[in-house]
C-alpha cells in the first residue's frame, strides 16, 4: 500500500501530465503540420529547434526555463508583473518543464501520422471547393487523429516520468512540485527508504508501461475505426 505522501506525489504526477500535454497540444498540431506539409525558408531551423529538448540534458532545459520563465527572467517577471502569475517552482511550472520534454515526442507522432495522408485527398477536397481551413478541419485532422491520440498518450506518461527539468525549473516541494520521479528520489536519498524507493519505482515502471500499450492500443483502434 501506498502512504499520504505517494499519494499525493502521484497525484501531483497525474497533475503535472495532464498540464503538460494541455500545454503542448494547440502548438504540437500545427508544428506538426507545418514541418510536413509546408516548405519555408528556414523549415530545416523550426525542425531542430522543436528536436532540441530531445537531444539537451533535461537540467539545461530546467535551467533555461528558469532562466527566461523565473520572475526575474524577461518573460517570468512579464508575467508576474502583469498578471501576478509565477512559474518557477509551481506545478505549472513543472507542468511547463514537462511539456517542454515531452513536446518532440508529441509532435513526432503526428508528423509520422500525417506523412501516412495522401495530399491528393488535401487536393480532391480543394478541387470542390473546400479552403486551407476546411481542408484542415475536415480531411487533415480527423485522419491524423491516431497519431494526436498516440501522441497524448505518449506524452502523458512522458509526463509522469520526468525529473531532471521538474527539479531544475519547479524544485522538490512536497504536495506542490513533488512528482513521483522526484519522491523517488526523495526516498532513496532517505535512510531506511528501500521500501518506499521499491513501491514507488514499480508504480513508475507500470504506469509507463500502461502508458505505451495504451497509446498504441487506441491508435490502432481509431486506425481501424477510420478505416473501416
Amino acid at each position: 500500500m501506498l502512504s499520504a505522501e505517494e499519494w499525493q506525489a502521484l497525484r501531483v504526477s497525474v497533475c503535472v501530465a495532464g498540464g503538460s500535454v494541455a500545454i503542448s497540444l494547440p502548438f504540437a498540431v500545427p508544428v506538426a503540420w507545418l514541418l510536413v506539409r509546408a516548405r519555408f525558408a528556414g523549415r530545416s531551423l523550426l525542425d531542430a529547434f522543436v528536436h532540441l529538448p530531445a537531444v539537451l540534458p533535461p537540467v539545461a532545459i530546467g535551467y533555461l526555463l528558469l532562466v527566461l520563465f523565473g520572475v526575474r527572467g524577461p518573460l517570468g517577471g512579464w508575467l508576474y508583473a502583469t498578471f501576478g502569475l509565477r512559474l518557477a517552482f509551481t506545478t505549472a511550472g513543472a507542468a511547463l518543464a514537462s511539456a517542454v520534454m515531452s513536446f518532440p515526442m508529441m509532435v513526432r507522432a503526428m508528423r509520422l501520422s500525417l506523412e501516412g495522408i495522401h495530399p491528393g485527398l488535401e487536393e480532391a477536397a480543394r478541387t470542390l471547393g473546400a479552403g486551407p481551413l476546411d481542408r484542415f478541419l475536415s480531411v487533415t485532422l480527423p485522419l491524423m487523429a491516431p497519431g494526436i491520440l498516440a501522441g497524448v498518450v505518449t506524452a502523458f506518461a512522458a509526463g509522469l516520468g520526468e525529473f531532471g527539468a521538474v527539479i531544475t525549473f519547479a524544485s522538490n516541494i512536497p504536495g506542490e512540485t513533488r512528482t513521483l520521479p522526484l519522491a523517488l528520489y526523495s526516498a532513496i536519498e532517505t535512510p531506511h527508504g528501500e521500501a518506499a524507493a521499491a513501491r514507488l519505482a514499480t508504480l513508475s515502471i507500470a504506469l509507463g508501461f500502461a502508458g505505451l500499450l495504451s497509446a498504441e492500443f487506441l491508435a490502432r483502434r481509431l486506425r481501424a475505426r477510420l478505416g473501416g
